[in-house]
């Protein structure tokens, strides 16, 4: 493959991956867009190599702005935290202002809790967006009961084998 394609495929990637919502978009829908836009073939393994590698870049460089700006929030969080009497770190654990255990966050507005609802342990995995400075619940999510749970986790090398399926034949 010639320079000016690879770049031509390059620069069109990165374009789409900069306009897309990255929750929602897969590097097969990134690859079949900028096949149709630049109207070249990028399922031939040259090529669906080239667009691997400037996705997962793209995704890198992502990962480490989001980690940085997560630092930089969570020290902010924490002197704002001092300032105002709230805590809502004990040890390690983060906690929510509802004092839901916030066990990750998968992204900036996405998180996993644990909360306890009407005498039930729940696993929340759920959106949140920001008011007054306070991080509510969106409607977007699941909560599952501990037996979901269970039931989920028991499943999950089933899903994994799935994903697995499905990219490699992507």
């Amino acid at each position: 493959m010639d320079s000016e394609t690879s770049n031509k495929i390059e620069e069109t990637v990165l374009e789409l991956l900069k306009s897309s919502n990255l929750d929602e978009v897969s590097e097969l829908k990134i690859r079949k867009m900028a096949s149709e836009k630049l109207g070249l073939d990028l399922s031939d393994s040259t090529r669906k190599k080239l667009v691997r590698q400037v996705v997962e870049k793209f995704l890198a460089e992502e990962q480490a702005k989001s980690e940085a700006n997560a630092e930089e929030e969570e020290e902010e969080e924490e002197e704002e935290e001092e300032e105002g009497g709230k805590k809502r770190r004990v040890g390690d654990k983060e906690y929510d202002d509802d004092g839901d255990l916030i066990v990750c966050r998968l992204s900036h507005k996405r998180r996993v809790t644990i909360a306890d609802f009407r005498g039930k342990t729940l696993v929340s995995i759920r959106e949140y967006y920001n008011k007054d400075g306070k991080e509510l619940p969106t409607a977007k999510g699941i909560s599952l009961t501990a037996e979901q749970w269970a039931t989920f986790k028991k499943n999950i090398p089933g899903i994994e084998k799935a994903i697995k399926k499905l990219e490699s034949s992507s």
